[in-house]
């Protein structure tokens, strides 16, 4: 009898073990993360796991912010349920990025996944996202191509590189309305997708803004001499540069210009690699007067305390300010928690269906947005950006004047 005793104790103790498992797993809410966190993009993956590291503080704790999913701690719409998310590595390469999104897919069944910087992973990626019926929040990947595939599941906040580019060109006629000489471009671009698609776009409003194009130049990714590019962009002598490459060659572009003597009198640059710290501590003393496009400005700490208080929280996990990258990273996840607690499920439908209706005021968000709406592409048209430069060792807001804290130094090296 006692033995039979035990055995029925031993058998009721593993069934409250399995419940409580069961309770814990209904306590969570699994998210893919997709960023590269080796190779040479591995310095912008570190920052984005900060970035969703804070994110997660805001939603899972609970913060007295104006801001998507701050208020309660967890998800209310989900009884509370707490946001974990699995990290995945996909180097910078869309292949590994399609393999990780299938594993975070199928093995880990995350309900949504967020990424992933290069838009040639984030193009492979969503694609597999779209086939198991997954949401993916695309954060940071900027090609405008990104949005027109009919795809359902995909969903961009920020501001795609056609936006970017009209606000650069609307700069620019600005000057030149205020009789600044400013009559041709060059254009500098990497091979992948996200350099192609800006060219583009630049190509296009330069021929119709009347700019002449002195200089169309596209270089291969990561490559390990742009002497002989430079030597095109110096010989060609535009007014403005307007370079669109990620980090490690944003620096080696800085650096054989400082070693040809090329510098143009202005650079206004399709932010990415121009926008990471890592740039500035290499060669920031070269890239003073640099104007870059951008979704966020630390400057709206003046006017929306919430702004101030995020930076605060990321900067004390990343030792460095919120940029361009990072607080996209931060606002996607906090839209997609917002999504969540409005479905009220983690069924894939339902939650894309609650992405597609979001519809918040920008002054709740920690971005200079009007608002976040997503149109039948899953693009938020009303993302509006920003340009800022590099004066001392910080960024100011130049552009547009409803955001501007100084106006712009024209030419750079003024």
């Amino acid at each position: 009898m006692l033995r039979r005793r035990e055995v029925l104790a031993a058998g009721a103790l593993a069934l409250a073990g399995l419940k409580s498992q069961r309770a814990t797993a209904a306590d969570e809410v699994v998210v893919g993360v997709l960023y590269a966190l080796s190779g040479a993009s591995a310095q912008n993956g570190v920052d984005a796991r900060r970035a969703f590291e804070t994110a997660l503080d805001v939603i899972n704790e609970s913060h007295d912010l104006d801001l998507p999913a701050a208020k309660g701690a967890g998800l209310e719409g989900l009884g509370g349920a707490k946001i974990r998310l699995v990290i995945a590595d996909h180097q910078g390469d869309p292949q590994k990025g399609r393999a990780e999104a299938e594993r975070l897919i199928t093995q880990d069944k995350v309900v949504a996944i967020v990424g992933a910087y290069q838009s040639s992973v984030s193009a492979t990626v969503s694609a597999v996202c779209e086939r198991y019926g997954v949401p993916f929040v695309c954060a940071d990947s900027s090609s405008p191509s990104l949005s027109r595939r009919n795809l359902k599941y995909f969903f961009r906040p920020a501001a795609n590189d056609e936006m970017f580019s009209a606000a650069m060109f609307d700069f620019m006629d600005g000057l030149r309305k205020q009789g600044k000489a400013i009559d041709s471009i060059s254009l500098f671009y990497e091979d992948t997708i996200y350099g192609i698609d800006s060219s583009n776009v630049q190509r296009k409003l330069a021929n119709e803004r009347g700019y002449k194009i002195a200089a169309d130049v596209k270089y291969k990714s990561n490559s390990p001499s742009l002497t002989a590019e430079v030597q095109a962009l110096k010989s060609a002598g535009a007014d403005v540069l307007l370079p669109t490459c990620y980090t490690n060659d944003a620096i080696l572009l800085t650096k054989t210009m400082g070693e040809l003597g090329y510098k143009p009198k202005a650079i206004i640059a399709q932010a990415a690699g121009f926008s990471e710290k890592s740039v500035y501590d290499a060669v920031g003393d070269k890239l003073q007067g640099l104007i870059s496009r951008a979704s966020f400005s630390l400057d709206l700490a003046a006017k929306r305390p919430s702004v101030g208080i995020v930076n605060e929280m990321f900067e004390k996990r990343a030792d460095r300010d919120l940029n361009d990258n990072t607080s996209r990273q931060f606002t996607a996840m906090l839209l997609l928690a917002d999504a969540l607690n409005r479905a009220g499920s983690t069924d894939g439908a339902k939650l894309r269906a609650a992405l597609a209706a979001t519809d918040i005021p920008g002054t709740r968000t920690i971005m200079p947005w009007k608002k976040v709406v997503f149109d039948a592409g899953g693009q938020n048209p009303d993302a509006t950006p920003v340009l800022i430069q590099y004066v001392g060792t910080k960024f100011v807001t130049v552009f547009p004047e409803s955001a501007a804290v100084a106006p712009a130094i024209w030419p750079m090296n003024a």
